[in-house]
């Protein structure tokens, strides 16, 4: 979306969740977007565990419907999750789904102490009673179904939010 500024909203992110990292805070990010922004805010927030990234495709109540994503990714999990403090990073908020899939996957990694969700837009239309505990920017009108909103990385890492038609 051109009236939201992607790299204005990661700082904002940032600054929410400034005051509550210690050192037990680990950042796991979703793939694709998620784990973009998650990389940013490690780097931001100078968080001493190492970033996690998490692929939620085998985790989804629709992938009997959906099928298998095309490419999908490595979960990586380089931290004790046991008693950590957890903020699972995605871009876009929308129907809850892809949140429960990854607390159940990250929960096959251990018991955190605590787990908390941080976004940069929340689009409306949840399905599941999900909420992100940070999050920069709420649309004040939900999208359309067919409607996507997606974070996209150019070449030189920056970050923008592009709005699509799904097909």
């Amino acid at each position: 979306m051109k009236d939201l500024d992607a790299e204005a909203l990661c700082r904002q992110l940032a600054e929410q969740i400034r005051p509550h990292v210690g050192p037990a805070t680990a950042l796991v990010g979703i793939y694709t977007g998620g784990l973009w922004l998650a990389e940013r805010l490690h780097a931001e927030l100078g968080i001493a565990q190492p970033l996690g990234a998490i692929d939620v495709s085998f985790y989804r109540d629709d992938y009997a419907s959906k099928g298998l994503h095309a490419s999908p990714k490595k979960t990586e999990i380089p931290f004790d999750v046991d008693g950590a403090h957890v903020i699972l990073v995605d871009d876009v908020l929308y129907t809850g789904r892809t949140t429960r899939a990854a607390l159940n996957e990250l929960f096959d990694f251990g018991r955190p102490a605590r787990v908390e969700l941080a976004v940069l837009v929340d689009r409306g239309g949840r399905e599941l009673p999900v909420a992100a505990r940070y999050c920069a920017h709420t649309l004040s009108v939900p999208l359309a179904r067919e409607q996507n909103l997606e974070l996209q990385r150019d070449q030189a890492g920056h970050l923008g939010l592009e709005l699509t038609r799904r097909a």
